[in-house]
């Protein structure tokens, strides 16, 4: 589990109402999530999922394959 660093921006109610992070903090969390991905690698975890889901084994490399 990752520790977060924040702070809370709270209205005049008291009640929290935004979240200011590190930077830091907020690039691991778009790479955790992928958000951090252009559009050609998105391509071709769309085409991977695709090829997995339809048995297209040889569309992968064997990882012992891989230098």
């Amino acid at each position: 589990m990752i520790d977060i660093r924040k702070e809370y921006i709270i209205n005049e109610a008291g009640n929290p109402t935004k979240v200011i992070i590190p930077l830091e903090d907020f690039r691991l969390i778009e790479e955790m999530l992928g958000l951090d991905l252009d559009e050609d690698a998105l391509a071709d975890l769309k085409q991977a999922s695709h090829d997995r889901k339809n048995g297209q084994a040889e569309a992968f490399i064997d990882l012992d394959a891989i230098e």
